[in-house]
Protein backbone atom coordinates (compact mmCIF):
# COMPACT_ATOMS: atom_id res chain seq x y z
CA UNK A 1 0.00 0.00 0.00
CA UNK A 2 1.02 3.62 -0.95
CA UNK A 3 1.81 4.42 3.10
CA UNK A 4 3.47 6.63 5.44
CA UNK A 5 5.21 5.24 8.58
CA UNK A 6 6.93 6.60 11.40
CA UNK A 7 8.60 4.72 14.55
CA UNK A 8 9.59 6.22 18.19
CA UNK A 9 11.93 4.61 20.26
CA UNK A 10 11.27 5.00 23.58
CA UNK A 11 13.57 7.72 24.87
CA UNK A 12 12.61 9.98 22.49
CA UNK A 13 8.76 9.44 22.89
CA UNK A 14 6.94 11.43 25.69
CA UNK A 15 6.42 8.80 27.81
CA UNK A 16 8.97 6.28 27.66
CA UNK A 17 6.32 3.88 25.49
CA UNK A 18 7.54 2.84 22.39
CA UNK A 19 5.33 4.10 19.75
CA UNK A 20 4.97 2.69 16.03
CA UNK A 21 2.15 4.55 13.37
CA UNK A 22 1.15 4.19 9.79
CA UNK A 23 -1.07 5.23 7.55
CA UNK A 24 -2.80 3.13 5.03
CA UNK A 25 -3.76 4.41 2.11
CA UNK A 26 -5.24 3.06 -0.97
CA UNK A 27 -4.19 3.54 -4.59
CA UNK A 28 -5.54 6.17 -6.66
CA UNK A 29 -9.63 6.65 -7.09
CA UNK A 30 -10.34 3.92 -5.02
CA UNK A 31 -11.38 3.40 -0.97
CA UNK A 32 -10.69 0.17 0.79
CA UNK A 33 -13.06 -0.03 3.88
CA UNK A 34 -11.41 -1.12 7.28
CA UNK A 35 -12.32 -2.64 10.30
CA UNK A 36 -11.24 -2.74 13.88
CA UNK A 37 -11.53 -6.51 14.82
CA UNK A 38 -10.04 -9.12 17.69
CA UNK A 39 -9.40 -12.23 16.05
CA UNK A 40 -9.23 -14.97 18.70
CA UNK A 41 -7.14 -18.54 18.64
CA UNK A 42 -10.39 -20.39 17.51
CA UNK A 43 -10.60 -18.52 14.28
CA UNK A 44 -7.07 -18.95 13.28
CA UNK A 45 -6.34 -21.24 10.45
CA UNK A 46 -3.97 -24.36 10.64
CA UNK A 47 -3.21 -24.38 7.03
CA UNK A 48 -3.19 -20.38 5.54
CA UNK A 49 -4.01 -20.16 1.80
CA UNK A 50 -3.35 -16.23 -0.04
CA UNK A 51 -6.13 -15.26 -2.12
CA UNK A 52 -3.89 -13.05 -4.56
CA UNK A 53 -1.07 -15.46 -4.85
CA UNK A 54 -2.55 -18.98 -3.61
CA UNK A 55 0.38 -19.89 -1.65
CA UNK A 56 -0.32 -22.32 1.35
CA UNK A 57 1.73 -22.06 4.63
CA UNK A 58 1.15 -24.39 7.65
CA UNK A 59 0.38 -22.60 11.04
CA UNK A 60 2.05 -22.91 14.72
CA UNK A 61 -0.35 -24.60 16.93
CA UNK A 62 -1.17 -22.60 19.97
CA UNK A 63 -1.87 -19.15 18.22
CA UNK A 64 -2.49 -15.83 20.54
CA UNK A 65 -5.19 -13.66 20.30
CA UNK A 66 -4.40 -10.72 18.35
CA UNK A 67 -6.32 -7.00 17.19
CA UNK A 68 -5.96 -6.15 13.29
CA UNK A 69 -7.70 -3.79 11.08
CA UNK A 70 -8.78 -6.46 8.19
CA UNK A 71 -10.42 -5.64 4.59
CA UNK A 72 -14.37 -5.09 5.58
CA UNK A 73 -15.20 -6.72 2.38
CA UNK A 74 -12.25 -9.34 2.03
CA UNK A 75 -13.00 -9.63 -1.64
CA UNK A 76 -8.45 -9.39 -1.96
CA UNK A 77 -7.66 -11.39 1.34
CA UNK A 78 -7.30 -10.73 4.43
CA UNK A 79 -4.66 -7.42 4.58
CA UNK A 80 -4.73 -7.46 8.40
CA UNK A 81 -2.49 -4.35 8.48
CA UNK A 82 -1.76 -3.75 12.10
CA UNK A 83 -2.25 -4.64 15.68
CA UNK A 84 -1.45 -5.96 19.13
CA UNK A 85 -1.32 -9.55 20.42
CA UNK A 86 -1.99 -11.16 24.24
CA UNK A 87 1.34 -10.67 25.20
CA UNK A 88 1.69 -6.51 23.94
CA UNK A 89 3.92 -7.41 20.84
CA UNK A 90 2.98 -5.04 18.22
CA UNK A 91 3.37 -5.01 13.94
CA UNK A 92 2.27 -3.08 11.28
CA UNK A 93 2.54 -4.49 7.56
CA UNK A 94 3.17 -3.25 5.10
CA UNK A 95 4.69 -0.21 4.00
CA UNK A 96 5.25 -0.69 0.27
CA UNK A 97 9.18 0.08 -0.54
CA UNK A 98 10.94 0.38 -3.99
CA UNK A 99 14.10 -1.10 -5.04
CA UNK A 100 16.34 -1.09 -8.36
CA UNK A 101 16.23 -3.15 -11.14
CA UNK A 102 19.78 -5.18 -10.61
CA UNK A 103 18.19 -6.60 -7.55
CA UNK A 104 15.10 -7.55 -9.28
CA UNK A 105 16.63 -9.22 -12.04
CA UNK A 106 18.79 -11.15 -9.58
CA UNK A 107 16.35 -11.99 -7.09
CA UNK A 108 12.90 -12.03 -9.07
CA UNK A 109 9.85 -11.58 -7.47
CA UNK A 110 7.78 -14.84 -6.35
CA UNK A 111 4.78 -13.86 -8.95
CA UNK A 112 1.75 -16.04 -9.15
CA UNK A 113 1.01 -16.89 -12.59
CA UNK A 114 -2.89 -18.41 -13.57
CA UNK A 115 -3.14 -21.91 -14.97
CA UNK A 116 -3.67 -21.53 -18.92
CA UNK A 117 -6.31 -23.51 -20.62
CA UNK A 118 -8.12 -25.80 -19.41
CA UNK A 119 -7.21 -28.86 -16.84
CA UNK A 120 -7.01 -32.31 -18.88
CA UNK A 121 -6.25 -29.96 -22.45
CA UNK A 122 -3.33 -31.22 -24.03
CA UNK A 123 -2.15 -27.35 -23.85
CA UNK A 124 -2.91 -27.50 -20.09
CA UNK A 125 -0.30 -25.35 -18.25
CA UNK A 126 -0.88 -25.61 -14.50
CA UNK A 127 -0.74 -22.55 -12.22
CA UNK A 128 2.50 -21.23 -10.32
CA UNK A 129 2.40 -20.31 -6.92
CA UNK A 130 3.35 -16.69 -5.75
CA UNK A 131 4.93 -15.78 -2.81
CA UNK A 132 3.26 -13.83 -0.04
CA UNK A 133 2.41 -10.25 0.46
CA UNK A 134 0.72 -7.59 2.31
CA UNK A 135 -2.37 -9.59 2.12
CA UNK A 136 -0.87 -12.14 4.42
CA UNK A 137 2.06 -10.80 6.63
CA UNK A 138 0.25 -9.77 9.77
CA UNK A 139 -2.24 -13.35 10.05
CA UNK A 140 1.12 -15.64 9.44
CA UNK A 141 3.05 -13.65 12.11
CA UNK A 142 1.87 -11.70 14.71
CA UNK A 143 -0.61 -14.51 16.26
CA UNK A 144 3.18 -16.16 17.02
CA UNK A 145 5.22 -14.10 18.29
CA UNK A 146 6.72 -13.13 22.15
CA UNK A 147 9.05 -10.16 21.04
CA UNK A 148 9.61 -8.15 18.04
CA UNK A 149 13.15 -9.73 17.54
CA UNK A 150 11.10 -12.82 17.20
CA UNK A 151 9.04 -10.85 14.69
CA UNK A 152 11.67 -10.21 12.19
CA UNK A 153 12.91 -13.78 12.47
CA UNK A 154 9.59 -15.80 12.16
CA UNK A 155 8.74 -12.87 8.94
CA UNK A 156 12.61 -13.49 7.70
CA UNK A 157 12.25 -17.09 7.75
CA UNK A 158 8.82 -17.44 6.19
CA UNK A 159 10.28 -14.80 3.02
CA UNK A 160 13.33 -17.20 2.31
CA UNK A 161 10.89 -20.33 2.55
CA UNK A 162 7.99 -19.13 0.45
CA UNK A 163 9.60 -15.49 -0.58
CA UNK A 164 7.60 -12.65 -1.54
CA UNK A 165 5.91 -10.94 -4.78
CA UNK A 166 6.41 -7.36 -3.66
CA UNK A 167 8.37 -4.98 -1.92
CA UNK A 168 7.42 -4.25 1.67
CA UNK A 169 8.80 -2.73 5.00
CA UNK A 170 7.17 -3.69 8.28
CA UNK A 171 7.81 -2.98 11.80
CA UNK A 172 7.85 -5.10 14.84
CA UNK A 173 7.06 -3.57 18.54
CA UNK A 174 7.27 -4.09 22.14
CA UNK A 175 8.01 -2.74 25.38
CA UNK A 176 11.69 -2.06 24.83
CA UNK A 177 12.28 -2.30 21.29
CA UNK A 178 11.08 -1.44 17.88
CA UNK A 179 12.72 -3.47 14.47
CA UNK A 180 12.11 -2.69 10.74
CA UNK A 181 12.67 -4.94 8.00
CA UNK A 182 12.81 -4.27 4.66
CA UNK A 183 12.46 -6.96 1.69
CA UNK A 184 15.07 -6.98 -0.74
CA UNK A 185 13.79 -9.19 -4.22
CA UNK A 186 12.35 -11.94 -3.90
CA UNK A 187 13.62 -13.86 -0.95
CA UNK A 188 16.24 -11.58 0.77
CA UNK A 189 15.76 -8.96 3.78
CA UNK A 190 17.31 -6.74 6.31
CA UNK A 191 16.33 -5.67 9.92
CA UNK A 192 17.37 -3.27 12.01
CA UNK A 193 16.91 -2.19 15.36
CA UNK A 194 15.61 1.77 16.15
CA UNK A 195 17.93 3.17 18.45
CA UNK A 196 15.95 4.39 21.69
CA UNK A 197 16.75 8.04 21.41
CA UNK A 198 15.72 8.39 17.33
CA UNK A 199 12.96 8.84 15.26
CA UNK A 200 12.32 6.89 11.78
CA UNK A 201 10.06 8.11 9.01
CA UNK A 202 9.21 5.70 6.07
CA UNK A 203 7.44 7.36 2.89
CA UNK A 204 7.50 4.07 0.54
CA UNK A 205 11.09 4.16 -0.43
CA UNK A 206 13.43 1.64 0.89
CA UNK A 207 15.01 3.18 3.66
CA UNK A 208 17.65 1.66 6.14
CA UNK A 209 20.88 4.37 5.21
CA UNK A 210 23.59 2.48 7.78
CA UNK A 211 23.77 -1.26 7.93
CA UNK A 212 26.38 -3.38 10.23
CA UNK A 213 27.39 -6.71 8.09
CA UNK A 214 29.61 -7.65 10.87
CA UNK A 215 26.70 -7.10 13.46
CA UNK A 216 24.15 -9.11 11.65
CA UNK A 217 26.52 -11.85 11.28
CA UNK A 218 28.15 -11.99 14.40
CA UNK A 219 26.32 -10.73 18.14
CA UNK A 220 22.96 -9.84 16.35
CA UNK A 221 22.27 -6.79 18.85
CA UNK A 222 20.73 -4.28 16.36
CA UNK A 223 21.00 -5.96 12.49
CA UNK A 224 19.43 -9.05 11.26
CA UNK A 225 19.06 -10.34 7.46
CA UNK A 226 18.84 -13.05 5.42
CA UNK A 227 21.97 -16.18 6.02
CA UNK A 228 22.70 -15.59 2.24
CA UNK A 229 23.28 -11.75 1.99
CA UNK A 230 26.99 -11.30 1.78
CA UNK A 231 27.31 -13.76 -1.17
CA UNK A 232 23.82 -12.51 -2.82
CA UNK A 233 25.77 -8.32 -2.82
CA UNK A 234 28.69 -9.98 -3.78
CA UNK A 235 28.16 -12.41 -6.65
CA UNK A 236 25.46 -9.88 -8.48
CA UNK A 237 27.65 -7.02 -8.35
CA UNK A 238 25.32 -5.06 -6.10
CA UNK A 239 27.55 -3.03 -3.71
CA UNK A 240 27.71 0.64 -4.80
CA UNK A 241 29.36 1.98 -1.68
CA UNK A 242 32.88 3.69 -2.21
CA UNK A 243 33.31 3.60 1.34
CA UNK A 244 34.13 -0.49 2.19
CA UNK A 245 33.96 1.01 5.75
CA UNK A 246 30.39 1.71 5.65
CA UNK A 247 27.61 -0.06 4.31
CA UNK A 248 24.92 1.75 2.96
CA UNK A 249 21.52 -0.37 1.61
CA UNK A 250 20.22 2.74 -0.02
CA UNK A 251 23.34 2.02 -2.87
CA UNK A 252 22.55 -1.45 -2.93
CA UNK A 253 19.29 -2.20 -2.81
CA UNK A 254 16.69 1.59 -3.27
CA UNK A 255 16.12 3.35 -5.75
CA UNK A 256 16.87 6.89 -6.75
CA UNK A 257 13.80 8.20 -9.73
CA UNK A 258 12.32 11.04 -10.13
CA UNK A 259 9.18 9.74 -9.15
CA UNK A 260 10.84 9.02 -5.90
CA UNK A 261 11.19 13.18 -5.66
CA UNK A 262 7.68 14.09 -6.35
CA UNK A 263 6.22 10.64 -4.33
CA UNK A 264 8.52 9.58 -1.50
CA UNK A 265 11.26 11.91 -0.11
CA UNK A 266 9.23 15.05 0.23
CA UNK A 267 7.24 13.13 2.53
CA UNK A 268 10.48 12.33 5.05
CA UNK A 269 11.42 16.28 4.33
CA UNK A 270 8.06 17.54 6.05
CA UNK A 271 8.46 15.65 8.88
CA UNK A 272 12.11 16.23 9.41
CA UNK A 273 11.50 19.45 9.08
CA UNK A 274 8.62 19.37 11.74
CA UNK A 275 10.83 17.61 14.58
CA UNK A 276 14.37 18.85 13.87
CA UNK A 277 13.22 22.28 12.40
CA UNK A 278 16.96 23.96 13.70
CA UNK A 279 19.34 20.75 13.15
CA UNK A 280 20.02 20.77 9.50
CA UNK A 281 18.38 23.78 6.90
CA UNK A 282 15.69 22.53 5.42
CA UNK A 283 14.84 25.80 2.98
CA UNK A 284 16.65 27.47 0.32
CA UNK A 285 19.32 27.25 -1.83
CA UNK A 286 21.83 26.19 1.04
CA UNK A 287 19.27 23.74 2.44
CA UNK A 288 20.89 20.83 3.83
CA UNK A 289 18.26 18.52 2.63
CA UNK A 290 15.61 19.63 0.38
CA UNK A 291 11.89 17.92 -0.54
CA UNK A 292 13.65 15.99 -3.30
CA UNK A 293 17.14 15.34 -1.99
CA UNK A 294 18.06 11.25 -1.81
CA UNK A 295 20.11 11.36 1.33
CA UNK A 296 17.41 12.30 3.81
CA UNK A 297 18.68 10.05 6.92
CA UNK A 298 16.51 6.87 8.18
CA UNK A 299 16.49 8.12 11.72
CA UNK A 300 17.00 11.66 13.83
CA UNK A 301 17.28 12.39 17.28
CA UNK A 302 14.18 14.87 17.78
CA UNK A 303 14.92 18.41 19.04
CA UNK A 304 11.85 17.20 21.75
CA UNK A 305 9.69 14.09 22.69
CA UNK A 306 7.27 12.69 20.65
CA UNK A 307 4.10 12.72 21.63
CA UNK A 308 0.72 11.19 20.24
CA UNK A 309 -0.35 14.14 19.04
CA UNK A 310 2.57 15.18 17.16
CA UNK A 311 2.56 11.84 15.25
CA UNK A 312 -1.15 12.37 14.44
CA UNK A 313 0.07 15.55 13.01
CA UNK A 314 2.76 14.62 10.89
CA UNK A 315 0.98 11.94 9.31
CA UNK A 316 -2.10 14.27 8.33
CA UNK A 317 0.40 16.76 7.12
CA UNK A 318 -0.49 18.56 3.73
CA UNK A 319 2.56 20.53 3.67
CA UNK A 320 1.00 23.37 5.50
CA UNK A 321 3.13 26.35 6.32
CA UNK A 322 5.08 25.71 2.98
CA UNK A 323 4.33 26.78 -0.88
CA UNK A 324 3.65 22.94 -1.50
CA UNK A 325 0.02 23.07 0.40
CA UNK A 326 -2.79 22.30 -1.61
CA UNK A 327 -5.20 23.58 0.25
CA UNK A 328 -3.14 26.91 0.16
CA UNK A 329 -4.15 30.31 -0.85
CA UNK A 330 -1.39 32.46 -0.76
CA UNK A 331 2.72 32.65 -2.29
CA UNK A 332 2.89 30.96 -6.32
CA UNK A 333 -0.24 28.56 -7.33
CA UNK A 334 1.92 26.97 -9.32
CA UNK A 335 3.69 25.06 -6.14
CA UNK A 336 0.34 23.50 -4.58
CA UNK A 337 0.09 20.30 -5.27
CA UNK A 338 4.28 19.65 -6.38
CA UNK A 339 4.57 16.55 -3.66
CA UNK A 340 2.38 13.66 -2.45
CA UNK A 341 0.83 14.94 0.56
CA UNK A 342 0.62 12.55 3.91
CA UNK A 343 -2.72 13.30 4.43
CA UNK A 344 -4.23 12.40 1.40
CA UNK A 345 -8.06 11.94 0.43
CA UNK A 346 -7.69 8.51 0.00
CA UNK A 347 -6.16 7.38 3.50
CA UNK A 348 -7.48 4.33 4.62
CA UNK A 349 -6.52 4.54 8.54
CA UNK A 350 -4.38 5.60 11.08
CA UNK A 351 -3.25 3.16 13.55
CA UNK A 352 -0.82 4.38 16.36
CA UNK A 353 0.75 1.03 18.79
CA UNK A 354 1.57 2.71 22.34
CA UNK A 355 3.25 0.44 24.82
CA UNK A 356 3.56 2.11 27.81
CA UNK A 357 6.21 0.62 30.25
CA UNK A 358 4.46 1.81 33.32
CA UNK A 359 1.39 0.36 33.10
CA UNK A 360 0.15 -3.05 34.10
CA UNK A 361 0.42 -6.11 31.81
CA UNK A 362 -3.17 -5.96 30.61
CA UNK A 363 -3.62 -2.38 29.88
CA UNK A 364 -0.11 -1.70 28.95
CA UNK A 365 -0.95 -1.18 25.33
CA UNK A 366 -3.08 1.02 23.61
CA UNK A 367 -3.74 1.38 20.06
CA UNK A 368 -4.52 4.95 18.95
CA UNK A 369 -6.81 4.47 15.10
CA UNK A 370 -8.56 7.16 13.18
CA UNK A 371 -10.14 5.85 9.46
CA UNK A 372 -10.63 7.75 6.36
CA UNK A 373 -8.83 11.55 5.41
CA UNK A 374 -6.50 12.10 8.02
CA UNK A 375 -6.32 16.07 7.58
CA UNK A 376 -10.17 15.32 8.43
CA UNK A 377 -10.36 12.61 11.44
CA UNK A 378 -9.38 12.37 14.99
CA UNK A 379 -7.27 9.79 16.88
CA UNK A 380 -9.79 6.83 19.52
CA UNK A 381 -7.41 5.14 22.00
CA UNK A 382 -8.72 1.35 22.51
CA UNK A 383 -7.38 -0.84 24.79
CA UNK A 384 -6.07 -4.42 23.00
CA UNK A 385 -6.54 -6.89 25.57
CA UNK A 386 -10.20 -7.31 25.19
CA UNK A 387 -12.73 -10.36 23.67
CA UNK A 388 -14.44 -7.87 21.02
CA UNK A 389 -14.16 -4.11 19.42
CA UNK A 390 -16.93 -1.65 19.44
CA UNK A 391 -19.66 -2.78 17.27
CA UNK A 392 -19.23 1.09 15.74
CA UNK A 393 -15.57 0.29 14.72
CA UNK A 394 -16.18 -3.33 13.66
CA UNK A 395 -19.01 -3.81 11.58
CA UNK A 396 -17.91 -2.01 8.42
CA UNK A 397 -18.84 -3.26 5.01
CA UNK A 398 -19.49 -1.66 1.64
CA UNK A 399 -22.89 0.18 2.55
CA UNK A 400 -21.96 4.23 3.17
CA UNK A 401 -23.68 4.82 6.13
CA UNK A 402 -23.06 6.91 9.40
CA UNK A 403 -23.78 3.61 11.54
CA UNK A 404 -19.99 2.93 11.65
CA UNK A 405 -17.02 4.73 12.31
CA UNK A 406 -15.17 3.80 8.93
CA UNK A 407 -18.18 5.57 6.93
CA UNK A 408 -19.24 8.16 8.87
CA UNK A 409 -15.09 9.38 8.53
CA UNK A 410 -15.28 9.03 5.11
CA UNK A 411 -18.67 11.05 4.88
CA UNK A 412 -17.26 13.77 6.56
CA UNK A 413 -13.83 14.12 4.66
CA UNK A 414 -15.53 14.26 1.54
CA UNK A 415 -17.80 16.81 2.69
CA UNK A 416 -14.86 18.71 4.55
CA UNK A 417 -12.20 18.74 0.94
CA UNK A 418 -14.11 20.45 -0.58
CA UNK A 419 -14.43 23.29 1.69
CA UNK A 420 -11.17 23.27 3.34
CA UNK A 421 -11.50 27.33 4.20
CA UNK A 422 -14.78 26.83 5.73
CA UNK A 423 -14.61 23.62 7.47
CA UNK A 424 -11.23 23.67 8.82
CA UNK A 425 -11.80 25.55 12.34
CA UNK A 426 -14.54 23.30 13.26
CA UNK A 427 -13.08 20.43 12.13
CA UNK A 428 -9.76 21.26 14.80
CA UNK A 429 -11.95 21.99 17.47
CA UNK A 430 -13.21 18.36 16.76
CA UNK A 431 -10.00 16.82 16.45
CA UNK A 432 -8.82 18.98 20.24
CA UNK A 433 -11.98 17.35 21.76
CA UNK A 434 -11.70 14.09 20.94
CA UNK A 435 -7.93 13.60 21.77
CA UNK A 436 -8.54 14.95 24.62
CA UNK A 437 -10.76 12.96 26.22
CA UNK A 438 -8.34 10.37 24.80
CA UNK A 439 -6.23 11.11 27.36
CA UNK A 440 -9.02 11.39 30.21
Amino acid sequence: MPCTTLLVGKKASYDGSTLVARNEDSGAGEFTPKKFIVVHPSEQPEVYKSVLSHVEIPLPKNPMRYTCMPDALNDKGIWGAAGVNELNVSMTATETITSNERVLAADPLVEYIPAQGKKGDEVYVPEVVGGIGEEDIVTLVLPYIKSAREGVLRLGEILEKYGTYEMNGIAFQDVDEIWWLETIGGHHWIAKRVKDDEYVVMPNQQGIDNFDLKDAFGKQKEHLCSSDLVEFIEKNHLNLNQDSKKFNPRYVFGSHSDADHVYNTPRAWIIGRYFNPTSYRWDGPKADYRPDSDNIPWSFVPEHKITVEDIKYVLSHHYQGTPYDPYGKHGDSSLRGSFRPIGINRNNFLACVQIRPYAPEEIRSIEWIAYGSNTFNAFVPFYVNIDETPVYTANTDKTVTTDNFYWANRIIGALADAHYSATSSAIERYQNAVQTKGHQ
